[in-house]
C-alpha cells in the first residue's frame, strides 16, 4: 500500500510534467523528505496527502490513499526504515577540496585561533540578536570555507577544520534563523552537517540536525521537523554525551508539540521526561567533557523547554509556575531570551483566564523587543498581540491592543 501511494502520487506528478523537487517546492517541503515518502520509504502524514491533494487537485483522493495506510487498512504492513542524517545532507559535496591547492600549509595554531573565534560568536549570541550578529557570522563562516578548501593541511587538522566549519554552521545558522533568513539558514544548517558528518562527529552532527529541525518545526514544516529531529537522535546513538542527548530529546519534545493532536502531547510529554534522564545520567556517569558548545544545557534549560511546551499544548496550569521560576532566575542581559519567555507567560496567562495580567506581561514583551533585532522575538510580540484579540474587551487589553495596532 505504500508502494501504491507512492506510485500513484508520481504518477500524477508525470501527468502534469512536475518533477518531485518542483513539487517539493511548491509545497514548501525538504525534497528528500518527499522523496522518501514516495520511494516507500517513509509513511506519509496527512498533513502531506492534504499538500499534495491540493497540489494535484485531487479531490480528496491523495489523502484517502494516505488515511487507509495510516489505517492499516491493508493486507500487508509496509516496510518503513528509519529515517538518518544523510537523507538531510545538500546535493553534492560543497566542502569538496580544491584540485589546485596554495601551498600554504594550514596548522594547528589557525585551528585553535579559530576556536576561540567560534566560541566567541556563540557567546555573543547570548547577549545580541541575530540582525546584529548576522554580517560578522556569514563573513567568518565564508572565510573559514576558503582555508579549508583552497590551502594544503594534514589529514588531522582538515579534520579539525571541518569540526570547526560544523560549530560555526550551527551558529551561524542559528542567527540566520533569528535575523528571519530562513532559507539561508537552511542552506547553512546543511552545510554544517555535511562538514560533522564527514568529520565523523556524530554529536555535532545531532546538534545541527537538531537546529535545523527546530527551524522547520517552528516555521510550518512539522512533519519535516519531526523526522529531522528523531533522526538526529536516532544516529547520535547511546554514546553521545548526556547534555546531547537531553538536548536531541528536547527538539523531539518540541517537534511533536507544533505538530498536534492528542498523540503528539503524549510524545512530547515522553520526551521531556527522557531530557530529565539523559541530563542526570550524564552528570552521574559520563568522564568526559561535553563539547564546548554544550554549555548552556542544563536543568534550567530543560525547565524552559518544559514550560513552552505546556503553553502550547494549553496547560496553564503547569506552564505558569514554571515560566514564572524560569524568569526569576534568568540573566537580564539575555534580553531576546527574556522577551521570548515573558511572550510565553503572557499566551499562557490568557489561557488562565487572566488577561488583565497577560496584558502587563505583553507590555514587557513589547517593550523588550522594540531594541531587539530579533525577527523570533517580532513574531511572538504578534503571536501575543492576536492571543489577547479574545479579551479585547478587558479595558487593561483594549489599552494595550489601541497602543500597538499596528
Amino acid at each position: 500500500m505504500n508502494g501504491e501511494f507512492g506510485q500513484r502520487v508520481r504518477a500524477a506528478l508525470q501527468a502534469r510534467r512536475m518533477s518531485i523537487r518542483a513539487a517539493s517546492r511548491a509545497m514548501n517541503y525538504d525534497h528528500a523528505f518527499l522523496s522518501r515518502v514516495l520511494a516507500g520509504k517513509q509513511l506519509p502524514s496527512i498533513e502531506l496527502a492534504e499538500s499534495l491533494d491540493r497540489l494535484l487537485d485531487a479531490g480528496g483522493e491523495v489523502v484517502a490513499l494516505a488515511a487507509r495506510l495510516l489505517d492499516g487498512e491493508t493486507h500487508t504492513q509496509p516496510s518503513v526504515s528509519v529515517p538518518t542524517l544523510d537523507d538531510f545532507l545538500p546535493e553534492g559535496d560543497p566542502l569538496s577540496l580544491l584540485t589546485v591547492r596554495s601551498p600554504r600549509r594550514v596548522g594547528v595554531g589557525e585551528v585553535l585561533d579559530l576556536q576561540k573565534r567560534v566560541h566567541g560568536l556563540r557567546l555573543a549570541d547570548d547577549v545580541l540578536a541575530g540582525g546584529d550578529l548576522i554580517g560578522p557570522a556569514l563573513r567568518e563562516l565564508r572565510k573559514t570555507v576558503r582555508l579549508y578548501r583552497e590551502n594544503t593541511h594534514t589529514e588531522e587538522v582538515g579534520r579539525a577544520l571541518l569540526v570547526q566549519i560544523g560549530e560555526l554552521a550551527q551558529i551561524a545558522g542559528w542567527i540566520a534563523s533569528d535575523a528571519g533568513r530562513h532559507e539561508e539558514a537552511e542552506r547553512i544548517y546543511r552545510l554544517g552537517l555535511s562538514a560533522a558528518k564527514q568529520a565523523e562527529d556524530h554529536t555535532l552532527a545531532g546538534n545541527l540536525a537538531g537546529s535545523l529541525a527546530y527551524q522547520m518545526s517552528n516555521t510550518g514544516r512539522t512533519d519535516e521537523g519531526l523526522t529531522l529531529a528523531q533522526a538526529a537522535l536516532h544516529d547520535a546513538g547511546e554514546d553521545a554525551p548526556g547534555k546531547a542527548r537531553a538536548l536531541y530529546w528536547d527538539r523531539v519534545a518540541w517537534a511533536h508539540t507544533q505538530a498536534g493532536g492528542t498523540e503528539n502531547a503524549r510524545a512530547a510529554m515522553r520526551a521531556l521526561g527522557e531530557a530529565g534522564e539523559a541530563l542526570a545520567d550524564g552528570n552521574e556517569t559520563s568522564a568526559d567533557e561535553p563539547p564546548a558548545y554544550l554549555y548552556w544545557v542544563d536543568a534550567g534549560e530543560l525547565q524552559v523547554m518544559e514550560s513552552r511546551v505546556y503553553t502550547e499544548l494549553r496547560r496553564p496550569l503547569r506552564a505558569v509556575p514554571l515560566l514564572r521560576d524560569v524568569l526569576g532566575k534568568y540573566d537580564a542581559t539575555h534580553t531576546r531570551e527574556m522577551a521570548l519567555y515573558l511572550s510565553w507567560l503572557a499566551i499562557a496567562l490568557a489561557d488562565a483566564n487572566e488577561p488583565e495580567e497577560a496584558a502587563g506581561v505583553a507590555e514587557r514583551v513589547i517593550r523588550i523587543a522594540a531594541d531587539v533585532a530579533s525577527e523570533r522575538t517580532a513574531e511572538r510580540v504578534r503571536v501575543v498581540l492576536a492571543r489577547l484579540q479574545e479579551y479585547a474587551d478587558v479595558p487593561e487589553v483594549a489599552a494595550l491592543l489601541a497602543d500597538h495596532a499596528a
